[in-house]
């Protein structure tokens, strides 16, 4: 007996996401989320987050800022978790569209003027901006591939809330 095993597009579980589509359609509560982390200082400028059951993730300073160079620092990662959006995001829409990845890289940098950081000068302590190239290889026409990044960019959650002023509420307990 002979078994076929298909993978699904870009290896993609466009069953699961599609269940979810149509339960927030059915319940539109349902759509409406909240997402949490949990941060530990360990000293230094060494901390580490736990999000849900994964094992934590740790956060450090490069040598230059006084860390111990251990794992990425906070804005390394803010940088990451845009790139792992969007990544998500071109899987998600080009699997529905289905258009086949065979490569998607994202490179991600930032500017950042550490003078407010060191309290040097007061202003804009976060990035002054943000830019990504990605590179999608595929052999989608070139009109599919511009069509999915629009609908990545216009629909980014990380994008958009860096994009875009998120009230932060900072509370001392």
């Amino acid at each position: 007996m002979t078994v076929e095993v298909r993978n699904p597009l870009n290896a993609v579980d466009i069953a699961a996401v599609g269940n979810l589509v149509a339960a927030i359609q059915a319940d539109e509560a349902k759509a409406k989320t909240t997402w949490a982390a949990h941060v530990t200082w360990k000293g230094g400028f060494q901390s580490e987050a736990r999000v849900r059951g994964f094992a934590p993730t740790p956060s450090d300073e490069p040598t230059a800022l006084g860390g111990a160079d251990t794992a990425a620092n906070p804005v390394e990662q803010l940088l990451s978790a845009l790139g792992n959006c969007l990544a998500v995001g071109y899987a998600a829409n080009a699997t529905v569209a289905g258009i086949a990845i065979d490569k998607l890289v994202i490179d991600l940098k930032g500017d950042i003027d550490l003078r407010v950081f060191l309290g040097l000068a007061e202003g804009n302590a976060g990035f002054d901006s943000i830019t990504a190239k990605v590179r999608i290889e595929s052999s989608a026409p070139r009109a599919d591939i511009e069509a999915l990044h629009a609908k990545v960019t216009r629909t980014s959650p990380v994008g958009h809330t860096l994009g875009n002023a998120v009230p932060v509420d900072i509370a001392l307990a």
